[in-house]
């Protein structure tokens, strides 16, 4: 049987997980009464709400008698190492482009990721149902964009086949009346067009791991592409390891894939895919090897994590009331799990305390795994997220990010206002009929809690995207915090309308009636620039003129809703995020009054002496 083995590459949401459904569709590998889920390769529940790909998967088709490997990859720059890792496993790609949007900045990163390994690409433009569209416009950017990138000249004549993912239709032509049911003339171009991968059986075995999961029953899972040789289950190997050592194993389990299901075999050749479990610490990069004839392949670059939050155990009164996971040690196993499979995550336990400084490569990186940790009953409370600083030549130096922004032209003078306040450096500027997309340099701070104010701003029509550039020394150490003070809680108890109703002048909830709180909790944010204590448990006193009734006709403002990530983008160094299974709270981390006021004033009295 012919091989291929592809990955599929695009900016976020521009519709490869859809595409890939409609391939599934295509294929000879489901039977007529198999039923396929939308988006099915989205597998876990968070990809699914948010509508993205957090970690790149394996599947494989049947077409025409050929094997279609197809790796889905993510979209988002914080898995942008996903991507990087699995061009070393393919031999080509589809790059996908929105027939409307054109390319953006994450189109620009993959490419550049996929011209690098040298993977031949086909432009796949998809979305060609959407109204308003400027096909000659979209392929021109995508040329100007191989050439930029310095594509050599067999890629820059590539091929283009024009799709609507959503409505399961494709063709080579660009009109979009001309388009036909089915996926057939975007893998009949992969036939064609992609390279098969090197099928040499007879010599010895060279697979090397680009990706990672982890299975509770066989424990860490290294998967790649077997460059050559056969590797059988029951076999023993050699690796040799990231530090240059050389161990040997044997091969316990061995899983190819099929459609959506991985599968256990008993062998597997040169060419494909495979899954091998045996090794429980190996690691991206190693190559598994014949025995006695070990002969590595280049190391894998591994991006280095660029930010970093400080996770702990729920120390706050309410502590224990939600979930059911709650010690050091279940915290601990848990993160080190998750490094098992996400090798850019880096956890540290700091000594003698029931915290770790957990590092990742982004705001969104860490809150999905927040997030799942709270789906999984656990109860913990983390830090404002802070960058990692570096030093460079004896510098102190911090990460910068090439920044692009798409955004309604009315909005454009407030955008450039709150990006200059965060120290970025604007670098090019496209003014279109409706829209302007500005182009900064800026450091990671300066993006930190921007993301909620950016929404505001632009009323939800701005698109903002950013990709690690450099580590830069450092400029300015004010960037990144919030400029505004919160309202604290002075009492614990459960909020009143009376109280809410006086306290919700000085600023904006965050809270409603009824909702317990405790001292230290956030409750809302101040009008000025310093916090503010304040009692919204108070009750009216009773009179013989005045009822309690009396609170029932009180009208009352809508708190402002807080997302997990909101609460992350709002809260200042000295505040906290409790996270528990059903909520998250905003608090300080000194929870007593009294004693905040005094370490505030210490701290203040410092930076002056400074």
């Amino acid at each position: 049987m012919e091989l291929r083995n592809i990955a599929i590459i695009a900016h976020v949401d521009h519709g490869k997980t859809t595409l890939v459904d409609q391939l599934l569709k295509a294929s000879e590998t489901f039977r007529d009464n198999e039923e396929l889920n939308d988006r099915a390769m989205d597998s876990n529940d968070i990809e699914r709400e948010r509508g993205i790909t957090i970690l790149a998967k394996t599947t494989s088709i049947i077409y025409h008698d050929t094997k279609i490997n197809i790796l889905d990859t993510p979209g988002h720059a914080d898995f942008g190492g996903e991507v990087e890792r699995i061009m070393n496993m393919v031999d080509g790609c589809l790059l996908l482009v929105d027939a409307f949007e054109g390319t953006m900045p994450q189109t620009r990163f993959v490419l550049k990721k996929a011209l690098e390994a040298h993977v031949k690409p086909i432009v796949v433009i998809n979305k060609i149902d959407r109204a308003n569209i400027d096909v000659a416009k979209t392929l021109d950017e995508v040329l100007t964009l191989f050439i930029e990138l310095g594509a050599p000249d067999e890629f820059l004549e590539f091929k283009t086949v024009y799709a609507s993912a959503l409505k399961g239709t494709s063709s080579y032509d660009s009109d979009p009346a001309s388009q036909v049911a089915g996926m057939d003339a975007i893998l009949q171009t992969i036939i064609d067009e992609i390279p098969a991968p090197n099928m040499d059986k007879d010599s010895p075995l060279q697979l090397q791991i680009s990706l990672l999961d982890y299975n509770d029953f066989v424990g860490r899972i290294g998967i790649g592409t077997i460059k050559r040789g056969t590797i059988k289950v029951n076999e023993t190997v050699s690796v040799s390891r990231l530090d240059g050592q050389v161990n040997n194993f044997r091969v316990l389990k061995l899983f190819g894939f099929q459609g959506l299901k991985r599968l256990e075999i008993e062998e597997a050749y040169a060419g494909d895919i495979v899954a091998v479990a045996g090794l429980s610490d190996i690691n991206v990069g190693e190559t598994i090897c014949t025995m006695g004839k070990v002969e590595p392949l280049p190391l894998i670059r591994l991006d280095e994590p660029t930010l970093q939050m400080t996770f702990g155990t729920n120390s706050s009164p309410f502590s224990g009331k939600d979930g059911k996971q709650l010690t050091a040690r279940k915290i601990e196993e848990r993160l080190y799990r998750e490094t098992q499979k996400d090798v850019a995550l880096r956890v540290e336990r700091i000594p003698n305390t029931e915290s770790w400084i957990v590092s990742g490569r982004g705001e969104l990186h860490l809150s999905i795994l927040i997030e799942n940790m709270r789906r999984e009953s656990f109860e913990l409370e983390v830090s404002k997220p802070q960058v990692i600083i570096k030093e460079i030549d004896g510098k102190k130096c911090e990460p910068y990010e090439d920044l692009f922004i798409d955004v309604p032209n009315e909005y454009v003078g407030d955008i450039m206002t709150t990006i200059g306040e965060r120290n970025g450096e604007l670098i090019n500027m496209d003014a279109k009929e409706t829209v302007t997309i500005l182009n900064y340099v800026i450091p990671s701070r300066g993006l930190l809690g921007y993301m909620t104010n950016f929404m505001t701003l632009t009323k939800g029509y701005g698109i903002l995207s950013h990709t690690y550039k450099e580590y830069r020394p450092i400029t300015n150490a004010t960037i990144g915090e919030r400029n505004i003070g919160v309202l604290v809680s002075v009492a614990s108890g459960q909020a009143t309308p009376y109280a809410i109703e006086h306290t919700e002048e000085r600023g904006t909830m965050f809270i409603s009636p009824g909702t317990e709180v405790y001292e230290g909790m956030i409750v809302g944010e101040h009008r000025y620039d310093f916090d503010l204590a304040v009692n919204v448990t108070e009750k009216k006193n009773l009179t013989n003129v005045r009822s309690s009734n009396k609170d029932n006709t009180v009208v009352l403002k809508s708190p402002r809703k807080m997302s997990l990530e909101a609460c992350l983008d709002y809260i200042n160094s000295d505040e906290l995020v409790e996270i528990t299974p059903t909520t998250f709270r905003m608090r300080k981390k000194i929870l007593n009054t009294a004693e905040r006021k005094k370490h505030d004033a210490h701290v203040k009295k410092e930076q002056e002496n400074n």
